[in-house]
């Protein structure tokens, strides 16, 4: 399930085009957004990052996200 998650977010496509392997979208994403609003998400992030930083497997002044580096799919923009 959390792969077919990444999937999703990695490419940015939309939920109807997940890759059968990873089972039925519309259960995906019902689960994707039951975590995400149980705060499944937020809680890893909190626990994930410092633990890596404090590790010195991240460098939190690389940790950004903007328009520059997130783009919404074509389907987003209204294109076919």
């Amino acid at each position: 399930m959390s792969n077919a998650m990444m999937w999703r977010l990695r490419t940015g496509s939309p939920w109807r085009d997940l890759p059968a392997e990873y089972g039925p979208w519309s259960t995906v994403y019902d689960r994707f957004r039951s975590w995400a609003m149980a705060g499944v998400f937020e809680h890893l992030r909190q626990a994930v990052i410092p633990g890596a930083a404090a590790r010195g497997q991240a460098d939190l002044d690389l940790v950004s996200v903007d328009s520059t580096t997130v783009r919404a799919h074509h389907h987003a923009a209204g294109w076919p």
